[in-house]
């Protein structure tokens, strides 16, 4: 006989829907993510234990009493986890958990402590994930504040934006960039035509005629029109319209909007840029460089983060990822390595491990330098372990520095390199270093 008990899916999605105009798309898809990998640990722990339980009891644990305790743990982590990273979302999402445990006692179906002891178990799970993935911050970086002058443009006067339409943002930019900055020179990048010349032009039109130069898009898209900014001391307007928003994010710069008011306000700063030299060749990377099985480790969470959540898709893929893969040979600055991986951040990244998610500061000239070392005996093991037992700071295979300059040499014949996300063949010998403060940015007001 069915119940007339709400499905936990259907009562989160309502509240979902109802919280998601409280909050920006990207701190919702984080705490949905959390939500999600939380949800099913909960249910994974309640299904595990139920099974023994039944071995040694079979009378005693009616399904219906196992489902109850699924929906209410699972409830409970949900909207915790969603409180984790917003709060105004978790204030939408409480009453609903609460609201199928107080169904639950009124139903009859378990006592009120095993209610609490679920409810209790639900937002334990919720908390143990911030072990693992610590919650994500929206406050800019220290270090982007306003501290030098820019052109302040009126109705986005003097401003020429390059939007790509291939970035992958759900949002409609060209129409609202227009809307916001209708005196803005908007120059679409079709699908097909080739982004850096597009940029190129811009950049060109910009130094010619002054004003300040803007791009709409992912990481990838706004690395390509900062090398441009930077070479040319060009200000640049960075505004998020990609799938992956990480720089805009620590310039405190979430949504369109705050771009557009911090143009028309003429707010700026400087922040640093990563670079890579190699063969002749220059680049730079406003995030992110590294080699090894990372770039196969950021592609395996990906695939998995939508329904599982951030960690646990991480932890599956660094699994995956090291059963099929092969740590690299190459020589760091002159001492030979075997390495599973090496990352390197366009300043100091928190937290520690593989899950970095802010900068503190954008500007402090240093390289946030995490390896893998493959030389010791069950290296995957022991990485492995020390990953889920959170005590990978700890761990001899891994390794967490600073540095300013960082020559690799056999790069080439070993691996390709991933930069703010894009992956490409890498030269035989590389050197990464900073260009400090080689960056002019457009910034939100201090707070």
């Amino acid at each position: 006989m069915r119940t007339s008990e709400p499905r936990l899916g259907e009562r989160t999605k309502r509240a979902s829907s109802v919280a998601r105009g409280l909050t920006g798309g990207r701190s919702t898809r984080r705490a949905a993510l959390r939500g999600t990998g939380s949800l099913a640990l909960a249910s994974a722990a309640i299904q595990a234990a139920t099974k023994v339980l039944d071995k040694r009891r079979p009378l005693r644990h009616p399904p219906s009493e196992a489902a109850s305790s699924h929906r209410t743990a699972g409830a409970a982590a949900f909207a915790t986890a969603a409180a984790l990273e917003t709060p105004r979302l978790g204030a939408a999402l409480i009453p609903v958990a609460a609201s199928i445990a107080v169904y639950r006692l009124r139903a009859g179906v378990h006592a009120p402590g095993r209610v609490l002891a679920d409810v209790a178990f639900g937002m334990g799970i919720a908390a143990a994930t911030c072990h693992w993935w610590p919650p994500h911050r929206d406050e800019p970086a220290d270090s982007a504040r306003p501290t030098i002058p820019v052109p302040a443009l009126p109705s986005g006067e003097g401003l020429v934006v390059v939007v790509n339409s291939d970035a992958g943002s759900e949002i409609p930019a060209e129409a609202e960039l227009r809307t916001l900055l209708p005196k803005a020179d908007v120059r679409l990048c079709a699908a097909g035509e080739d982004l850096h010349t597009v940029l190129r032009q811009a950049a060109a039109y910009v130094s010619a005629r002054g004003g300040a130069l803007g791009a709409v898009g992912g990481d990838g898209t706004v690395n390509a029109a900062a090398a441009l900014a930077a070479d040319g001391r060009l200000p640049l307007a960075v505004f998020p319209g990609g799938t992956l928003n990480h720089f805009a994010a620590d310039l405190g710069l979430p949504t369109l909007k705050d771009t557009a008011e911090a143009v028309e306000a003429g707010r700026g700063g400087t922040v640093d840029l990563g670079r890579i030299t190699g063969d002749g060749n220059r680049a730079y990377f406003l995030n992110t460089f590294s080699i090894g099985v990372y770039p196969e480790l950021v592609r395996a969470r990906e695939a998995r983060e939508t329904y599982l959540g951030k960690w646990p898709a991480l932890a599956i893929g660094l699994l995956r990822v090291l059963a099929d893969g092969a740590p690299i040979d190459v020589t760091v600055d002159g001492q030979p390595r075997r390495l599973w991986l090496l990352f390197a951040g366009n300043s100091r990244y928190a937290p520690p491990g593989f899950a970095p998610s802010y900068r503190p500061t954008l500007d402090d000239g240093l390289l946030d330098l995490r390896l893998v070392d493959g030389k010791h005996p069950f290296a995957r093991t022991r990485l492995v372990a020390a990953f889920l037992t959170g005590t990978l700071a700890r761990s001899r295979v891994y390794q967490e520095t600073t540095a300013t300059h960082l020559r690799i040499d056999g790069v080439g014949k070993a691996t390709d390199c991933t930069r703010d996300g894009e992956v490409s063949p890498a030269a035989d010998t590389l050197i990464l270093d900073k260009r400090r403060h080689a960056l002019t940015v457009y910034l939100p007001a201090s707070p």
